[in-house]
């Protein structure tokens, strides 16, 4: 068969961090954790983890050990969590080294925002460190998978990401964010601008995570997506899966269903082969190539993803309307279900315009900052990826100096603090608290902790200067969060059915689902760092509030619920 198959997996822990300790900026950033026992069973054993992250991140050696008898695979990791792997799990680490350069190492996006939802100077600084980052593992390889995180993409941040590289691309995405101008595109080798595109088949990928086929119904339906025309014609051509790290762990029995869908494909003459090796050999010759294939210019849809509410889909694609809480298409706020209950998604249009704002403040305080230091500001502010990422790239030999990371900014170590506050503010916009459709999670709770701490620091450090009142009203907005409801107007939004954006349903969504503390989970993480941090006269900032409720438990994730949770109730911290 001239049939080839390629997997990508996806490796992305947002971590469970519920407090950064102070620190001065020359090393990386230490943090607490969140304590709330999990395990999840593997075969016959049981992985267990102080919370959630660790659980995820023990298990990786028992994929490890299953991929690397694999061929076709291309696989990412979201950088802090290769760090978070290094720092808990060495051996696993030095595995997945040794995976990623055998396979196809995919760069993607550090810390796992939503890219274009983002400012163009945050894009340019994180494009440029996810190829630096991913150097000692793409080598001198011409041609590199790229990973958007939930693959949102427009074709403006994927230019922002080609000018950041000399190697040619391929962005991986889903089919659903294809515009398919002609039948003959479909599993070829298509063009994106300056780069190359693949989508992967959802409903196959999402048959193998979610556990919809049997492995003999996982081969025969992708042996049935044979292309006759192309066969005929001698023409290789690519089917793309691609699935979360995570799907192979989603029952005990699920990472050898994988294998034996790969060995019976196999066993059909099915050659597997990654993405970017595909487009590699065609680019070559040594794959032939169809009339014209490679430029072929595809068309993706702007702000789609491969994970959105396709069920509310108008125009048959995707969108971002799962992290937004709007549909793009009509502006209105959407609902989804949730424990037997409708509940609105307005919180996560809120959230999303609330975290602009933050970023902002914190884009300006940093720049400012810099400025003042007569800084080349976007450079350091990459070769700053060095310190916060530093045992990664002191394990690859990588120059992690002072000498170098202060070049730009002419020595001053003044400017490691702005570096840490810019890098705890790219930390603090993990997509995942947007994923879901409850906002009380411990993913939430992490993205507010990271970012108050962040602007208690720039309060600190522009202290007895004008620039300090816009951190403390950015800070006060985080304690607030309940009133942004009026202060925006956002019941005057459209919505789905009426009620969405009505105030019963946002202070529904508001809600807390932990029996100790009255307040939403994002004013209780801006309390929980406010009372350790805010000293002085800053301390008059929390004085309304009931100390008491600043807590950091919060409510579980639906998708995480058949981990075996010592405390099924509540994602607990336990102190």
């Amino acid at each position: 068969m001239l049939q080839k198959l390629a997997y990508h997996f996806h490796a992305y822990q947002p971590g469970d961090v519920t407090y950064i300790r102070d620190g001065r900026g020359e090393k990386p950033v230490e943090y607490e954790e969140r304590r709330s026992p999990v395990s999840i069973k593997i075969r016959e054993e049981k992985v267990k983890g102080e919370n959630w992250t660790q659980a995820m991140l023990y298990s990786y050696e028992h994929i490890a050990d299953t991929l690397s008898r694999m061929k076709g695979i291309s696989i990412d990791i979201e950088p802090f969590t290769f760090l978070m792997l290094l720092r808990y799990h060495k051996k696993a680490f030095e595995d997945a080294v040794e995976l990623l350069k055998s396979f196809d190492a995919v760069p993607t996006t550090p810390f796992h925002p939503i890219v274009p939802h983002l400012d163009e100077f945050e894009q340019r600084i994180l494009a440029k460190v996810s190829f630096d980052f991913y150097a000692p593992l793409t080598g001198d390889r011409p041609v590199i998978g790229y990973w958007l995180p939930e693959a949102v993409i427009t074709r403006k941040s994927a230019e922002i990401i080609e000018s950041s590289t000399d190697k040619k691309l391929v962005f991986l995405l889903d089919e659903r964010q294809l515009l398919y101008s002609f039948p003959q595109a479909k599993h070829s080798c298509n063009r994106y601008g300056n780069s190359f595109v693949f989508g992967r088949e959802w409903s196959l990928s999402d048959a193998f995570a979610f556990n919809t086929l049997d492995v003999p119904g996982l081969i025969r339906a992708t042996a049935g997506m044979a292309d006759r025309e192309k066969e005929e014609a001698g023409i290789p051509y690519l089917v793309l899966m691609a699935s979360d790290l995570e799907s192979l762990l989603g029952n005990p029995a699920q990472l050898d269903r994988f294998t034996a869908w790969m060995e019976g494909l196999e066993s059909l003459g099915v050659e597997r082969v990654s993405a970017p090796e595909f487009v590699r050999r065609k680019l070559s010759g040594e794959y032939r190539r169809l009339e014209g294939e490679c430029s072929f210019e595809m068309g993706v849809k702007d702000y789609s993803s491969w994970s959105d509410y396709f069920d509310m889909s108008i125009d048959g694609k995707t969108g971002d309307m799962r992290w937004l809480g709007l549909r793009r298409e009509d502006g209105r706020i959407i609902y989804r279900w949730y424990k037997g209950r409708k509940l609105s998604q307005l919180w996560k249009l809120a959230f999303t315009r609330l975290f602009e704002e933050l970023n902002r403040a914190v884009r300006i305080g940093v720049l400012r900052g810099l400025n003042e230091l007569n800084a080349n500001a976007e450079e350091f502010l990459v070769r700053y990826a060095r310190i916060f990422f530093m045992d990664y790239y002191r394990y690859f030999g990588m120059d992690t100096s002072l000498d170098y990371v202060l070049e730009p900014a002419g020595g001053d170590r003044n400017a490691l603090k702005l570096g840490r506050i810019y890098y705890l503010m790219l930390l603090a916009n993990h997509s995942c608290p947007r994923f879901w459709e409850n906002l009380d999670t411990r993913v939430a709770f992490g993205n507010v902790s990271v970012i108050a701490k962040a602007l208690i620091e720039l309060m600190e450090y522009f202290d007895g200067n004008e620039l300090q009142g816009l951190f403390i009203e950015a800070y006060l907005k985080l304690l607030n969060f309940e009133e942004l409801y009026h202060l925006w107007n956002l019941g005057a939004m459209p919505s789905l059915e009426g009620w969405e954006t009505d105030e019963k349903a946002w202070l529904d969504a508001l809600k807390p689902e932990v029996p100790n503390s009255g307040y939403n989970v994002v004013t209780r993480a801006a309390l929980y760092v406010g009372k350790r941090d805010l000293k002085g006269e800053l301390r008059r900032l929390i004085a309304p509030y009931n100390l008491d409720w600043a807590v950091a438990d919060t409510g579980h994730i639906p998708g995480e619920v058949h981990g075996h949770w010592e405390n099924r109730e509540w994602c607990e911290h336990r102190l």
